[in-house]
């Protein structure tokens, strides 16, 4: 009796500790489910995270699809942004300005190569229509050709170089008078931003001489006899004998001289003209006012490494045997290296100067006379002689010298001592 009831015992006993062990396992589960579930977002939260991480690497994809298309452009821009002319330039400049004209805005200011930038196509020039190339057939037997660097400044082009090339044409009525540039990379700029056409050295020559030119002028607008003008005559040197006659004018500062000692009548013409222009620009009645006002007029050439160099110090040498003591002559290049802004700075500074007026020593009021002059940046010589703390005042006139009636009689007159 006993042993049954001790079997009873022991076997609910068992019961008893079955049950606890399934309702300690089955809390446990719960709990585990439990934090599993805390823990799991939940399918709106996980819809939203992969939403946002779509949009992020949508994003990425067009930053990086925009990208590519501005540095497509810009590999078509710094294609075109060469000296040499070929077959090809033409169709080449069709296509930068095709991809750029494709690109949105935002693409547009991503444009960056080793010369391109959004002001390439971007900025703002003047109406190119209001510049005439020149380029026309039909020239007749006698021609005039007006050599210039060139700019890509629609407004500029049109009133200083075109200016020039105005005032020869109404001298000479019975010549007639074309363009050329020896800087390609500008052809091509204008060509490329504009649809204007305008022909390098070469081109113009053989436009005279499929033309039937006999008698060929040539003016170039340059300053000095510098690299430029040298590359000139080599190039006409090719062509001479297809002409009766080839005769080439002086540039505007006439023969370079010695030293910096050497000055002429024309370097004269030019000191008195520009100087003028500047004065009156300014508001004021003479140079001699502006200097009892403490008015220095800075103007700015563009300096070279040539031999011709020396002209900027004998423009120096001409306004000193001027009296004009508030003239000062800095070159963009630095070179001579008395021309450099630092140096040109301390000059003004030292003879007590205390307002400074820039003007470009230059025959466009381009790229360096609106940038590297007058710009904003802090390289810039406007910016320079401000950051410089020694003047209560910094004002630029962006005027280039083709605009300057004397100065486009100047050459007018260079034309007729090579007629004579």
């Amino acid at each position: 009796m006993k042993r049954a009831i001790a079997f009873i015992a022991m076997s609910m006993l068992s019961v008893s500790i079955l049950a606890g062990c399934g309702a300690a396992a089955e809390s446990a589960s719960s709990a585990a489910e439990s934090t599993a579930a805390e823990s799991a977002p939940s399918a709106a939260e996980s819809t939203e995270e992969a939403a946002s991480e779509t949009a992020v690497s949508e994003a990425a994809d067009n930053i990086s699809e925009d990208q590519a298309k501005a540095d497509e452009a810009a590999a078509l821009i710094d294609a075109i942004y060469v000296q040499e002319w070929t077959e090809d330039t033409e169709a080449q400049c069709a296509a930068a300005k095709e991809a750029w004209d494709a690109l949105t805005d935002e693409q547009k200011a991503l444009v960056e190569g080793k010369f391109a930038d959004p002001d390439y196509f971007g900025l703002n020039t003047g109406d190119a229509s209001q510049d005439d190339p020149l380029n026309g057939d039909e020239i007749g037997e006698n021609e005039i050709l007006v050599v210039s660097f060139g700019t890509s400044f629609n407004d500029s082009r049109a009133q200083d170089i075109g200016g020039i090339e105005s005032a020869i044409q109404e001298a000479y009525p019975d010549w007639s008078v074309r363009r050329a540039f020896t800087a390609q990379i500008i052809i091509n700029h204008v060509l490329a931003r504009d649809g204007e056409s305008i022909d390098n050295v070469e081109q113009a020559l053989q436009r005279a001489v499929d033309n039937g030119v006999k008698n060929l002028l040539v003016q170039p607008t340059h300053l000095m006899h510098g690299a430029e003008y040298d590359e000139l005559i080599k190039t006409l040197e090719s062509y001479e004998d297809q002409f009766e006659s080839v005769s080439v004018a002086e540039p505007l500062l006439d023969e370079v001289g010695d030293d910096a000692t050497v000055i002429n009548e024309d370097k004269e013409a030019v000191a008195q003209a520009l100087t003028a222009e500047a004065v009156a620009d300014a508001g004021y009645d003479s140079l001699e006012a502006a200097a009892a006002d403490g008015t220095a007029f800075v103007f700015m050439g563009h300096g070279t490494s040539h031999v011709a160099s020396v002209s900027y110090d004998q423009m120096q040498t001409q306004m000193t045997a001027l009296g004009y003591d508030n003239v000062f002559i800095g070159t963009v290049e630095g070179e001579p290296e008395d021309t450099e802004c630092e140096t040109v700075i301390n000059k003004v500074k030292d003879a007590g100067f205390t307002k400074v007026i820039l003007r470009p020593l230059m025959v466009v009021a381009g790229d360096h006379a609106n940038n590297d002059m007058a710009g904003e940046d802090e390289d810039s010589w406007k910016s320079m002689f401000i950051n410089s703390g020694n003047f209560e005042s910094v004002d630029a006139q962006i005027e280039g010298l083709g605009s300057v009636e004397a100065i486009q009689q100047l050459y007018v007159a260079h034309l007729a001592a090579v007629m004579e």
